[in-house]
């Protein structure tokens, strides 16, 4: 109910919201179930650590976006996300290439280097954590040097991360369904 309310109706309206809810729940939880995997044992690497799902995920958001925007002003909607109203005709040299590089890379891009970058984070600070655990504990501890006890500090350190790399999971689920559903917005905006 928190995300039908908050991100696809609190964000689309109902009419838009109605038509794009499946597609956005799907994005919101597969997204969450391949950053839950980071945390699992066994599994230890999320899905969306790697390039192929973000990307994937990312073009199914374009799509959409661009579906929209035709659905909503057809053809029409190109000239106006390249061509703004009301801005002098002279600056359409300097704004339209601008709009071109911001609606057609950008948008997509930073999708997926935003989802990517911040699990492969949390993947690092993770592996990190827990090989020096097991270097200190097995390494020098069982060599007799006191040292080793830094390991217990690791330890609570790879598990207070693993906390957070759950929360920072849901949280970039959360952000990369809304980004999707506010670019639906953006194409179907009637000011825009």
């Amino acid at each position: 109910m928190f995300l039908r309310d908050n991100i696809v109706i609190g964000t689309l309206g109902e009419r838009d919201g109605k038509r794009f809810m499946s597609v956005l729940m799907t994005i919101f939880f597969v997204t969450f179930g391949m950053n839950a995997t980071g945390v699992l044992p066994g599994l230890q690497i999320a899905g969306t650590s790697l390039i192929g799902l973000p990307l994937i995920m990312a073009a199914i958001a374009y799509v959409l976006f661009i579906y929209a925007g035709i659905r909503s002003r057809s053809w029409r909607f190109f000239r106006d996300a390249l061509f703004l109203p009301g801005v002098p005709w002279p600056l359409y040299f300097l704004l339209t290439p601008v709009e071109l590089f911001s609606t057609v890379v950008l948008r997509p891009v930073t999708l997926v280097l935003r989802l990517l970058m911040n699990m492969i984070a949390g993947h690092m600070l993770l592996a990190l954590c827990f090989t020096a655990t097991q270097f200190f504990f097995f390494a020098v501890l069982a060599h007799g040097n006191p040292l080793g006890l830094l390991g217990i500090g690791t330890f609570a350190f790879g598990i207070a991360f693993t906390v957070m790399d759950i929360f920072v999971g849901g949280l970039q689920a959360y952000v990369f369904t809304i980004l999707a559903a506010i670019y639906i917005r953006m194409a179907v905006a009637d000011e825009h």
